[in-house]
């Protein structure tokens, strides 16, 4: 998508705004003023070391319970995401593809599939059409039928549990998906798969963030906007080369020293 085509769609006015988000963990401050706005259509790839808080903001914009939000806000079309539950969150648009998803045992994946596209789209999906949308779906993530019948993420290798995640994204078709370190784990096959996925089966407009510590799923997924997060801050953006950059020097340069107090 040209630079043209992402000012035209999001000419509307729709966006996803993340205003100065303070998040803490268990009373620890983890984000520590974080401000992103993502229009439509546009990629968004935030990277740093462990513990940047890369991960928090992922979770908090989910609604995970354990992630208190301290400050700031989150809009979506001018609505306060913060109110909402988790499950209005998916309603409203919101998607997040997990680092490591969750194995339930005695959810088949289609049972979990179709409550899942039932809830966002508010109005019961018939079998036939769900089984026509899931098949597609896996074909284009090179997914044996057997899937559907296995229980969800139950012993499901990390590759398999990526695909899983992607194949959600496909048929939930978010208007903004958190991609948290779906790369992880996976080698350069499976990349290249779940990658494409991502490109091929969201909905043309998708704003998307793009959690990574490096640049690998980015020649697949390409970014429009690069962020560097260290210390709960986002420290430095710009484009796509700026992805390379950090494959080159590494996050170093970025972190942040402890001041010392005078004793």
């Amino acid at each position: 998508m040209s630079g043209a085509d992402i000012l035209e769609s999001s000419a509307g006015g729709s966006r996803l705004e993340i205003r100065d988000l303070h998040v803490s963990v268990d009373g620890k401050p983890i984000l520590k003023g974080v401000s992103l706005t993502v229009e439509p259509g546009q990629r968004h790839a935030i990277m740093g070391p462990n513990g940047s808080g890369k991960t928090t903001l992922a979770y908090a914009l989910a609604g995970h319970p354990g992630y208190e939000v301290t400050g700031g806000e989150v809009l979506l079309d001018g609505a306060n995401v913060l109110e909402m539950e988790p499950d209005e969150r998916a309603r409203a648009g919101l998607f997040l593809a997990f680092q490591y998803p969750a194995e339930v045992p005695g959810v088949s994946n289609i049972n979990f599939l179709r409550h899942a596209v039932n809830a966002v789209r508010g109005q019961p999906v018939s079998v036939f059409e769900l089984q026509k949308e899931v098949q597609a779906a896996m074909r284009a993530l090179g997914m044996g039928e057997d899937f559907t019948r296995r229980n969800l993420n139950e012993g499901f290798s990390g590759g398999e549990k990526k695909r899983n995640e992607i194949l959600q994204l496909a048929l939930l078709k978010p208007r903004y998906a958190i991609l948290d370190e779906t790369d992880s784990g996976l080698d350069i096959d499976a990349v290249q798969i779940v990658a494409k996925g991502v490109m091929e089966l969201g909905r043309p407009d998708m704003g998307t963030i793009i959690i990574t510590h490096y640049s690998r799923i980015l020649r697949y997924i390409p970014p429009h906007f690069v962020h560097v997060m260290v210390d709960g801050r986002i420290v430095r953006s710009g484009g796509p080369q700026l992805a390379e950059e950090l494959e080159q020097s590494g996050y170093e340069g970025f972190r942040v020293e402890p001041v010392e107090t005078a004793s």
